[in-house]
């Protein structure tokens, strides 16, 4: 018999191996300071490309104005217990009102989590006589629903129609012996790549199929259709969707998230969530700021068009400088770049320490092998100034990685 602790000591998994050299530098860096467009990085101040800020709400006067007043009235701990039990306020009540008349749904649910809640809620809609049909780019919060499904599930290439109707079919002929359901599952705007999903697409073959649709809009909530009604009112398709997830933690710059859609389905989840029934309501400060939030993503436009005036800017100008930026159709703009971990962890630290700008660095299992990606979040607090700089950069960086400047054998200590 082995112990498990000695899988642990042999085997740290593909980025825990790591762990001694990057911790703290590559893997769970600090940003210090305000959250705006420049922050401390180790003591030296960095143009920030990594904080989901989309709206720049973070540090806006009204919305540090709304959090104060809600700690100030509530404190953290109102209000005590789950919803189910003693959790239930009015402005919990509120923030659902008003979040599904915003999304054009007949109800909505308050969730204390965004990966919590999205993982749990695939997990309630599904049974055992069910099927499960994903996008294989899906994040991790619905890959893990999908694991808790004790059914079948199956995987379709990244928004590719031909693989999802051989899967469809499958479902399909599966559900013909258990006499289940079809549950399809895919992303609004994909947070790592930027390419939305192709709702306008996969509702065509609901008519056929008889599945229903849950899309995670993370990012797509509050950053692109109207006023930041998410994808599927970009793509005209908003009453297709039958479970809307949104999360406050990139356009709202907060915490917690909602499910949203038809009246009896959202009542089930409230219901049969276990994230939700066996877990502490979402304190009322949050609750109180996030309707603040809510109300100026709504009424304020301007600060969705300040986020698109640069993510704009950026995209055009790294396209026109010959840089592959992939399928991006939302303000996240990832860099792809050809080479290996050493040279990724050169050209982070570089970037870093030389240049100052700070951005996320995406290496193999995320993307394939020999691929790096370096992926920017625009935001309404950053400037044309901002722009000009890091496509500058980003032109010195490709140079010096096409001749090699970057090449190492393994990943280096920075300490």
């Amino acid at each position: 018999m082995q112990d498990i602790f000695d899988k642990i000591k042999n085997n740290r998994g593909p980025l825990g191996k790591h762990a001694k050299e990057s911790h703290g530098y590559f893997t769970f860096p600090k940003l210090e300071g305000d959250i705006d467009r420049k922050m401390t990085f180790r003591g030296k101040e960095v143009l920030v490309w990594s904080v989901n800020n989309y709206l720049g709400l973070a540090n806006h006067p009204e919305v540090r104005k709304a959090d104060a007043e809600g700690a100030a009235k509530w404190g953290l701990g109102y209000p005590m217990g789950a919803r189910m039990m003693s959790g239930q306020t009015s402005l919990h009540e509120k923030l659902e009102e008003e979040l599904a008349d915003f999304m054009q749904k007949d109800d909505a649910f308050l969730l204390n989590y965004g990966y919590q809640g999205c993982q749990s809620a695939i997990e309630a809609l599904v049974d055992r006589n069910d099927v499960i049909v994903y996008d294989s780019e899906s994040h991790a919060c619905m890959v893990d629903g999908v694991r808790l499904h004790q059914g079948k599930r199956f995987v379709y290439k990244h928004n590719d129609m031909e693989s999802f109707k051989k899967q469809l079919d499958r479902a399909k002929n599966w559900t013909a012996n258990t006499g289940g359901g079809i549950l399809v599952v895919t992303e609004g705007v994909f947070g790592m790549a930027g390419d939305q999903g192709k709702l306008k697409e996969i509702v065509t073959y609901k008519d056929a199929y008889k599945f229903r649709l849950f899309v995670d809009d993370a990012h797509g909530f509050g950053t692109v259709g109207e006023n930041g009604r998410g994808a599927g009112d970009e793509q005209g398709v908003q009453a297709e969707i039958d479970v809307y997830f949104g999360t406050f933690a990139k356009a709202m710059a907060t915490i917690g998230a909602f499910v949203a859609g038809n009246e009896q389905v959202i009542e089930f989840l409230r219901y049969n969530m276990r994230s939700q029934t066996f877990a502490k309501s979402l304190p009322m400060p949050i609750v109180y700021g996030s309707l603040k939030r809510l109300e100026m993503l709504r009424n304020e436009p301007g600060h969705k068009e300040k986020l698109w005036a640069i993510a704009t800017a950026l995209q055009t100008g790294l396209k026109a400088a010959g840089f592959n930026l992939g399928l991006t159709n939302s303000a996240v703009t990832p860099v792809f770049l050809q080479g290996t971990l050493g040279e990724a962890t050169n050209i982070t630290m570089d970037l870093r320490e030389n240049f100052g700008i700070f951005c996320s660095i995406v290496v193999y299992p995320v993307v394939p092998k020999d691929v790096i990606m370096l992926r920017l979040i625009p935001t309404a607090n950053h400037q044309l100034e901002d722009v000009e700089y890091t496509i500058e950069t980003f032109k010195k960086i490709k140079v010096k990685l096409e001749a090699g400047e970057y090449e190492a054998a393994e990943i280096v200590d920075w300490r």
